[in-house]
C-alpha cells in the first residue's frame, strides 16, 4: 500500500478491510522480516497495522495539520516500527508500534507549528502536547473551589503538575497563544492598508547619511592635502608610507631604504604630524575634531 497515495479517502478504506493478525500470526510475519528481510512479510505486516496508525493520525487533526499529512507520517512511523521491532521481547508488534507511531506524527506536528522551531525535547513535546489540557482542568478546578488564578499562579501550577521549568511553560504559552502570520498582509481591512513589512526599520544606508558620509569624506581629503602641503618631501613619503597605504611600512623598513636609524624616522613622523596639526589649527580649525 503505497504511502504516496491519495489517502483522503483510499487509504483509510483500504485499511479498514486488510486483515487481522493473531498473535502468532504476527510473530512469524515479524521473524521473516528481522531473520531473512522477507519484503512480502513486511507489507502483510504494515498492512495490517495501518488502520492502527490512522486512528492515532486522527487524534491529532485538531492541531491545524492536513489528515494526508498526518496518515503519511503515521505510516512512517510504523514502518520504522517494524524496522526496530524485536519479536524476541515477548511484546506484540501493535504495543511497540503505537510508541514509533505516536512519536512520528508529535515531530510532524511541532515541526510545521510555526516557522519558529518549538522544540523537540521531552519536556517542550510535554508541554506542546498537553499544556492546554492541564490548564482547562487547573481552571476548572480553581473555579470550583471558588478561587481566580492569575497567569503566572497558572503556569507555575502546570510547570509542577508536568515536572518541567517554569521558564519552559512561559516560553510554550507565547509559542501557543498564537499564529505566524504574513508580513505582507494588511494592518486592516482596508485596501490600501500599510503592510506590516512597511512597519520595519530598515537597515539600509539612508540618503540623507550617504550624502552626509561623502560629504565628510570629501571634507577630509581636502584638510589632508591641505596639511601635507605644510610638510616637505621627505616628511611627506614618511607619513604616506606610515599612514595612508594598505599595508603600513615599519620604522625599521624605511630606516634601511633611507639610511636613517628607527629612532630618527621615528622623530621625522612625530615632527610631521605637528606641523600638519598646525597648519589645520591656522588653516581649517573646524578639522581639530576629526584629526585629535
Amino acid at each position: 500500500m503505497p504511502l504516496d497515495a491519495r489517502t483522503d479517502n483510499v487509504l483509510p478504506r483500504t485499511a479498514m478491510k486488510a486483515e487481522m493478525l493473531d498473535a502468532e500470526t504476527e510473530l512469524k510475519l515479524a521473524y521473516a522480516w528481522r531473520d531473512d528481510r522477507c519484503e512480502r512479510s513486511l507489507h502483510r505486516l504494515i498492512n495490517a497495522y495501518m488502520r492502527l496508525a490512522i486512528s492515532q493520525a486522527a487524534k491529532f487533526k485538531r492541531y491545524g495539520v492536513p489528515m494526508n499529512d498526518l496518515i503519511q507520517e503515521a505510516g512512517l512511523g510504523l514502518m520504522k516500527a517494524a524496522e526496530k521491532f524485536d519479536p524476541d521481547r515477548g511484546v506484540r508488534f501493535s504495543t511497540y508500534a503505537v510508541w514509533w507511531i505516536k512519536a512520528s506524527v508529535q515531530e510532524h506536528v511541532m515541526r510545521n507549528w510555526s516557522m519558529v522551531r518549538t522544540g523537540s525535547t521531552s519536556p517542550q513535546k510535554s508541554l506542546f502536547f498537553n499544556m492546554r489540557r492541564i490548564q482547562a482542568r487547573l481552571e476548572r478546578d480553581a473555579n470550583n473551589a471558588d478561587q481566580t488564578l492569575d497567569k503566572h499562579q497558572l503556569q507555575q501550577l502546570i510547570a509542577q503538575d508536568l515536572g518541567v521549568p517554569l521558564h519552559d511553560v512561559e516560553m510554550m504559552d507565547g509559542r501557543l497563544s498564537g499564529s505566524d502570520f504574513s508580513l505582507n498582509a494588511t494592518q486592516s481591512t482596508e485596501d490600501e492598508g500599510r503592510e506590516w513589512i512597511d512597519t520595519l526599520e530598515d537597515s539600509s544606508d539612508q540618503a540623507a547619511d550617504t550624502v552626509e558620509f561623502e560629504h565628510d569624506q570629501e571634507a577630509l581629503r581636502a584638510w589632508l592635502v591641505q596639511a601635507m602641503g605644510a610638510l616637505n618631501d621627505r616628511e611627506k613619503y614618511i607619513v604616506r608610507e606610515r599612514k595612508l597605504i594598505e599595508v603600513p611600512r615599519t620604522l625599521e623598513s624605511l630606516g634601511v631604504e633611507l639610511e636613517l636609524s628607527k629612532e630618527r624616522i621615528r622623530q621625522i613622523e612625530a615632527a610631521a604630524f605637528k606641523k600638519m596639526r598646525a597648519s589645520l589649527e591656522t588653516e581649517a580649525p573646524e578639522a581639530q575634531a576629526f584629526f585629535h
